[in-house]
């Protein structure tokens, strides 16, 4: 039986291959020596993701500049839902899986593209608004 050839990644912006490098000189302060997947044509399209820590399993999909801040500032809000005291950590990511229609294992901010973000975003704020907890 035949292997299976791995596709080779391919940057959703521009089209060009993706290489998996280090971090340093797109991380100002790179002393943990994380690794990321980066466009190749990196810095003209500034799509990257970072892979977990000693594996290359990516963190999520490549995101450019905007949708990188999206993703941190729906994160803080998410955030905010357990360590408000709203829900626990797990509660939250339960909601999350719940929102997206995903299973658990997909439910995760890193994954979501810019439309989905942002009604993330939206219902954090709203939960984070009806509950008590500061939204800011």
């Amino acid at each position: 039986m035949k292997k299976k050839r791995k596709k080779p990644m391919r940057c959703p912006y521009c089209g060009a291959p993706v290489v998996y490098r280090s971090a340093d000189g797109i991380y100002q302060n790179n002393k943990n020596g994380a690794m990321l997947y980066v466009c190749s044509r990196y810095p003209e399209c500034d799509a990257y993701v970072r892979v977990q820590p000693g594996t290359t399993i990516p963190l999520g999909t490549l995101a450019n500049g905007d949708l990188r801040a999206l993703r941190r500032e729906t994160h803080h809000y998410f955030d905010k839902l357990y360590t408000s005291g709203r829900m626990t950590k797990q509660e939250a990511y339960r909601w999350l899986a719940n929102f997206l229609q995903a299973p658990q294992s997909q439910a995760h901010i890193g994954y979501l593209g810019e439309y989905t973000c942002r009604q993330v975003l939206c219902a954090c704020k709203e939960m984070l608004g009806r509950g008590g907890a500061k939204a800011s």
